[in-house]
Parts: C-alpha cells; structure tokens; sequence
C-alpha cells in the first residue's frame, strides 16, 4: 500500500472575495447603487476613517470545518491496474461580517437592505461567482446563509476589532477543501481457485473452483451496468455493477461458454478457458426487429 501527497494548488478563499465582489456591484447597479466599493478589510475605526464614498464591507472573522453533511466515504478509482482511494473531501464555513458605510445613516441602512437582498436571493452561489469556480473545482455545490449568528456574539466582534458598533449581516459560504492524498492499494483479485478435498484420503477426490471476473462494456467503450452474464450450463449467474465489472464464482477449470446480455437487449457470447485473468466482454447492439441476435 502506497500513501500519495499531491496539494493541490488553492487559492478558493481569494477567488471567493473576487467573485463576491462582482456579484455584489452587479447586483447593486441594477437598482441605481453606482458610487459603491466593495471591500474585505478589517472594519475598524482607523480604516473606515479613510472611506471616501459608500462601501460594503465583507469582513472574513471566522473559518470553520463546516457541520453541513459532507461526502458519505472516500473516493474509489483505478490507477497503473491497481485499486486507489481518496479521503473525503473537507467541507468548511467561511464567515463575514457584513457591513456597509456612508455619512448618512439612512444611507447605510438602504444600502445594507440592498445587500441582505441580493445574499438572500443566491442560496447556491454555483454560476455566480465568474470563471474561477467553473472547472468543476469545487466536489460540492457552494452554498450561502445569511443570518445566522448569535446577536450576543456582535459586541465582542466590535471590540476585539477595535471598532464602533455597528448592524452586520453574518453571511456563510460554504465551501469543500481537497487533500491531494492518494491511497493505492494492491491489485484487484479477478480469478481464486479453491480446491477441496477429504482430509482421509489425501491426493483423492480433490476439486478446483474458481471465481472468474470481467468487464462488460458495449461497442464505444463504456462500462455497461446491470448486465446478465451467465454459464447457463453450470447454472452460475452475476450482474455487472456500475462500473461493468462482475464476478462469477465457482466455476470448474476448463472451457465455458459465457453468455452476457444488456439490459438494452445487447448480447454476446464467448468462451473462457478457467483459470483465467480477466474476462473482457463487448456487446454488439441490441437485434432488429424481425432479425436474430448478433453474436
């Protein structure tokens, strides 16, 4: 068992402020906020000392691993013929404080009623946030609450920041974080031959089984699920799972005839000399109507 350390490279919690940003002045110039700034500075009160026109401010207080359901179990692949598994991924909560300033007070207070408005409004951020998050980045969707924490919890926030207190909305993004660690496993076991035998006569009576496995796929390629495979003959019956693998057991050394059909109507039969290594098995379409099954 080998133990891989790749770190991916992740630059989320930026891309986050960026994507915020343009979601938020977009959203604002549709309904006549244009003179706005949108910042992610620490609100304290030598800095809103140096705002020259009205601003909202995002605040990043706090990250957390997220108590949102996450990813039920690692991830399963395939790598150089063996068998590899990921670790979840990690879901986390990135918390703002969400202000807004101005000279005026009840300017403050439309413009913040904008903003609660608009972070309402997208509860799933997927498609909202710009380019950056379009590569399928993220394993989860990025999702949004607003409202959150506990009042009683505001007045220390102003006072450790050294600020005025002030109405902030408290605004969760969650998002997942990847590990970079892989675990490659042996490789997979396709074929186990089992003899027995009675223990009194030893060297007599002994018979082999084996357990012969496959993949089914059809004619582009593709790993075909829920396929019937059979030696009819033996009476031993499997179905291919997701990934078109599937495993017949007990089956007597020598020549069998393998019989797979598709749920499509799709069919093959080939032969398999037991012991084997692997069984690759390619359907042919499904037959015409008023035609015989392809082979």
């Amino acid at each position: 068992m080998t133990t891989t350390i790749d770190v991916p490279v992740n630059t989320m919690i930026a891309d986050l402020d960026v994507g915020l940003r343009d979601l938020l002045l977009a959203q604002l110039r549709r309904h006549g906020f244009d003179d706005i700034d949108v910042s992610f500075e620490t609100p304290t009160t030598a800095w809103s000392g140096t705002l020259t026109r009205p601003t909202v401010n995002l605040f990043l207080c706090d990250i957390r691993r997220s108590a949102k359901p996450g990813q039920s179990g690692p991830d399963s692949g395939r790598a150089n013929g063996r068998s590899t598994e990921s670790p979840p991924s990690m879901r986390v909560d990135c918390i703002f404080a969400v202000t807004t300033w101005s000279k005026a007070v009840a300017d403050e207070h439309r413009l913040l009623s904008q903003v609660l408005g608009v972070l309402f409004a997208h509860p799933i951020l997927d498609g909202q946030l710009g380019p950056r998050f379009d590569d399928d980045a993220q394993r989860f969707s990025i999702i949004a609450s607003v409202g959150e924490q506990r009042p009683e919890q505001r007045a220390d926030f102003w006072r450790s920041v050294g600020g005025v207190y002030k109405p902030a909305l408290d605004y969760v993004v969650t998002m997942a974080v990847e590990s970079g660690v892989t675990v490659e496993r042996g490789p997979d076991v396709r074929a186990m031959s089992l003899r027995t035998g009675i223990l009194e006569r030893p060297g007599h009576d002994v018979q082999e089984m084996a357990n012969v496995g496959g993949i089914v796929r059809d004619a582009s390629g593709a790993p075909v699920a829920d396929a019937w495979v059979a030696v009819t003959t033996l009476g031993r019956f499997a179905t291919s799972g997701p990934d078109g693998r599937f495993r017949l057991r007990r089956v007597p050394p020598g020549s069998h005839e393998v019989r797979v059909r598709g749920r499509d109507g799709s069919e093959a039969t080939v032969g398999v000399r037991v012991p084997t290594e692997v069984l690759n098995v390619v359907l042919s379409a499904p037959a015409k109507a008023g035609g015989g099954a392809k082979r």
